[in-house]
């Protein structure tokens, strides 16, 4: 069996002698299916340049001393020009140990307590935290049902936008929780929008991708380049994210001067190991991605198969999360908690995401089709016995 079959192989024998947080949390006989970790091993790309460098120079990196983000900078400008069309200026990256210090970081040296962030609900919960922690208030952008899949009313944005009060739009594309790719005609509004009232835009696009045929992921950069940050990493892609490595790209040339004017070493950088794996991804990774995002295409479609009546699913345009709304079932409790307990499947629970997640449950189906198989099964068998 070749590496990359055995994305697909994975049981549960094989992965509950795991000791990430992922399979080590729940209690023994629970399937974990919440943090958004896969379960599959990771590429041999990623594995010979982490040997490589383990058995090479672990002393201080050449570019250490430039204070940027060294060769992650190119190994970025490179991978946003060959799948997006898009050239950023590599002088312009810098490197940070994950999204939610970039995104601490920058809310730090461009805003100022009481400014609110607009952001889309339901959303990843640490930027829900990060905007509660450091006194912005998030200005809720309700996801809604349309059609398939999920939408926003831009004209209440626009009203909620002219009272003021808000300094940045923190745009999560593909959308977490939902899976939404937003479209262009979306993000050019978001765009005018933002120009009209004079916002930062800090655009995650950590999913890009795993953005699922026939979708488009369009940078946000390219549509508003001098007033967006992008902040992006490999870790979802290709399942790192203890490396603890992202990248983040301004376009504000005021957010720039900001930054260069904070204390060299105050916010550390990226450590070598991250940077290897990381680069190692993005230049020879994509054979190993292509495959991954096959199995999560699958499984996608899988969960719209097997789920039970009464749980809803709209199948998600990118990432290898599905949104379950829940809430038809008449259950007296939070749903991940009953599924946790009846049905022995750990899910993320809604209300974490703030705003819209009541009676919802995030299930991560970046896992093997047995595995996948197993999740459902217990599912269906739990609701069923509920009802």
């Amino acid at each position: 069996m070749t590496e990359i079959s055995s994305l697909n192989a994975l049981t549960l024998e094989n992965l509950t002698s795991r000791d990430g947080i992922k399979w080590s949390h729940p209690a023994p006989g629970v399937i974990p299916a919440w943090i958004a970790d896969m379960d599959f091993p990771v590429a041999a790309a990623v594995r010979d340049a982490l040997a490589r460098r383990a058995h090479g120079d672990l002393g201080y990196p050449a570019w250490d001393e430039r204070h940027d983000a060294g060769p992650l900078a190119l190994a970025f400008a490179e991978r946003m020009e060959s799948r997006y069309g898009w050239r950023p200026d590599p002088e312009h990256v810098r490197s940070f140990t994950d999204i939610n210090q970039a995104l601490q970081v920058i809310l730090h040296v461009a805003t100022r307590p009481g400014d609110e962030v607009a952001v889309h609900v339901p959303a990843y919960p640490p930027f829900l935290e990060t905007c509660k922690e450091m006194g912005r208030p998030a200005l809720p952008i309700p996801m809604e049902p349309a059609g398939d899949s999920w939408g926003f009313d831009a004209e209440a944005l626009a009203v909620r936008l002219a009272e003021g009060r808000c300094r940045v739009l923190l745009l999560v594309n593909p959308q977490n929780p939902t899976g939404r790719v937003f479209t262009r005609e979306e993000l050019t509004g978001l765009a005018e929008l933002a120009e009209r009232h004079d916002l930062l835009v800090i655009s995650d696009e950590i999913h890009a991708d795993l953005v699922h045929t026939p979708g488009e992921h369009i940078p946000f950069a390219t549509l508003l380049p001098e007033r967006t940050v992008t902040l992006t990493s490999a870790t979802k892609a290709f399942n790192l994210g203890g490396v603890r490595c992202s990248v983040a790209h301004t376009g504000a040339p005021a957010l720039r001067e900001a930054l260069a004017a904070q204390p060299t070493h105050l916010y550390g950088m990226a450590n070598v190991f991250g940077v290897e794996a990381t680069v190692a991804a993005w230049r020879h990774g994509d054979d190993w991605l292509a495959e991954a995002r096959t199995v999560l295409d699958r499984n996608r479609h899988l969960i719209a198969e097997r789920l039970p009546d009464g749980v809803g699913y709209r199948i998600p345009d990118a990432t290898y999360l599905a949104w379950l709304d829940l809430s038809g079932l008449g259950l007296a409790e939070e749903p991940a908690a009953f599924l946790e307990r009846e049905a022995k499947v750990m899910l993320s629970p809604g209300p974490l995401f703030g705003p819209g997640g009541e009676g919802f449950a995030r299930l991560n189906f970046a896992t093997s089709g047995p595995v996948l198989s197993e999740i459902l099964d217990r599912i269906t068998r739990a609701v069923k016995t509920s009802s």
